[in-house]
């Protein structure tokens, strides 16, 4: 048959300790008892032996029947046989002349011990001469007794005691252990139902606040006082728990709405030249153009077709440095990509200011393809934003962190409350522009995700006199 296991904590921690009581008070109990009763036994042999020593000392200082008058009470019998004298007390044992001090039942009497043969009687002078016979007390049943034979007249004397009241007084304990045990173990139980519910209250609260986050109430916390507590530092890390998962859903919320918002941008960005080619394509499939709009429709399919390519592109090339794309680095010259991407910017722009102030070699260890992009990205925002006259200035300098490129522009520059905002995908800050010219919003974030994936950065620094907007590029250095 299986048992059951009480279903609260509180159950099963009030049943542990009454269970641990009582295995206690059992032991205690059987320990009192057995204490008791051995010192109780201890006590009336005591006191036969000193009956004994008593007789010793009053031998031949009085008669018989003071004698065992003398040596009666509590609880000890007394019985002095002598084979040669007559009953005083009127009664005999085993053909024996025996004077008796009843006060419980005697031991059975024995005859004096004869005389060795040749032995003179004891003469009447000088002292008596102690006890001669065996003094060590014995059991008859629930009888304890004690023989001794006097010198001065060579009786025998009994002493016993009834050992019955011992067994009384103990079966009286033990119906006080049960009876008094099971009233302190009622009693514990109440008074543990409450202590036990007081000290497990922290878990009825966490377990309401569980349920009414549960219903929708997620900004409640336990906020405990007593940190100091195992209950206290349970409900300290539940509290903390509750603050990372608010955080995580949070998270994971504003994740979602972005990627909402991303392919919204997408969807958006993609229907421009998608509508073109469709239209183009219905222009020339429905009219008879002559020869320059055939031309012009077919220059406007390769142009949209483009647009949706580099739209596409971009996002492949998001995607795979957001799920890190193991770039092909080698020890490279951050140099040489520098001047490459000026050169390639002054044949775009021959009416652009363009300087550069570099060392004679930066060794980096970088993919030259991805930082080329990143610099060909800096660059051509420079070139839009300082228009066809502007001035661009590009300075290498080392750094705390490695390296920095910094590509300064004369344009209008960007608000300081866009500094980061300009980094995340989609975003342009003039909505006007032509997204011929100005793109699709991808080139900073594409950008920062290189740079990041060289274990550097790209921010927005501080600008100086003159200047538009500097964009700062950080790479670590090469090892020697």
């Amino acid at each position: 048959m299986v048992r059951r296991r009480p279903g609260s904590l509180r159950g099963r921690v009030v049943l542990g300790v009454l269970a641990l009581l009582a295995v206690l008070l059992s032991g205690l109990f059987v320990t009192v008892d057995v204490i008791l009763s051995a010192r109780l036994h201890a006590d009336l042999r005591t006191r036969l032996t000193d009956r004994v020593a008593l007789a010793d000392q009053l031998d031949g200082a009085l008669s018989a029947q003071q004698l065992v008058d003398r040596l009666r009470g509590d609880g000890v019998s007394s019985l002095l046989c002598d084979a040669d004298s007559t009953s005083r007390a009127g009664g005999s044992a085993n053909g024996l002349t025996c004077v008796r001090g009843d006060s419980g039942p005697a031991g059975p009497a024995a005859p004096p011990p004869s005389r060795r043969p040749g032995q003179p009687p004891r003469s009447g002078g000088g002292p008596p001469p102690r006890a001669t016979a065996n003094s060590t007390v014995q059991t008859a049943g629930d009888v304890l007794f004690v023989r001794t034979t006097l010198p001065s007249t060579g009786q025998v004397l009994t002493l016993s005691v009834d050992s019955s009241q011992v067994g009384s007084t103990l079966r009286g304990l033990v119906l006080l252990e049960v009876v008094g045990g099971a009233v302190a173990l009622a009693l514990a139980a109440l008074l543990l139902f409450r202590v036990v519910g007081i000290a497990l209250r922290p878990l009825d609260d966490m377990t309401a606040l569980a349920r009414r986050i549960a219903g929708g109430d997620r900004g409640r916390r336990l906020r405990t006082g007593r940190p100091d507590t195992e209950l206290g530092r349970t409900a300290a890390a539940f509290d903390d728990m509750l603050d990372e998962l608010e955080t995580a859903v949070a998270t994971a919320a504003a994740a979602e709405a972005r990627q909402r918002a991303l392919l919204g941008d997408v969807s958006h960005e993609l229907r421009t030249p998608l509508t073109g080619l469709a239209a183009t394509t219905e222009l020339l499939l429905r009219d008879e153009p002559d020869r320059a709009e055939r031309e012009n429709a077919y220059v406007t399919l390769v142009r949209e077709t483009h647009r949706a390519n580099r739209l596409v592109d971009d996002l492949l090339t998001m995607a795979r440095l957001d799920t890190g794309v193991p770039l092909d680095t080698a020890r490279i010259d951050l140099v040489d990509v520098v001047e490459h991407e000026v050169e390639r910017l002054r044949l775009l722009a021959p009416g652009l200011d363009v300087t550069v102030a570099a060392p004679p070699a930066v060794p980096v260890q970088g993919d030259p393809a991805r930082l080329g992009q990143v610099m060909a990205n800096l660059l051509g925002n420079a070139r839009r934003a300082a228009g066809a006259t502007g001035r661009v200035t590009v300075d290498v300098a080392r750094c705390e962190r490695g390296w920095c490129v910094d590509v300064a522009d004369s344009g209008p520059g960007v608000p300081s409350a866009d500094a980061e905002r300009i980094f995340e995908r989609l975003v342009r800050l003039d909505a006007s522009r032509s997204r011929d010219s100005g793109g699709f919003g991808l080139g900073l974030p594409i950008a920062r995700a290189a740079a990041r994936a060289h274990h550097g950065d790209l921010v927005l620094a501080p600008r100086r006199g003159g200047e538009g907007a500097r964009f700062r590029l950080t790479l670590p250095a090469a090892d020697a």
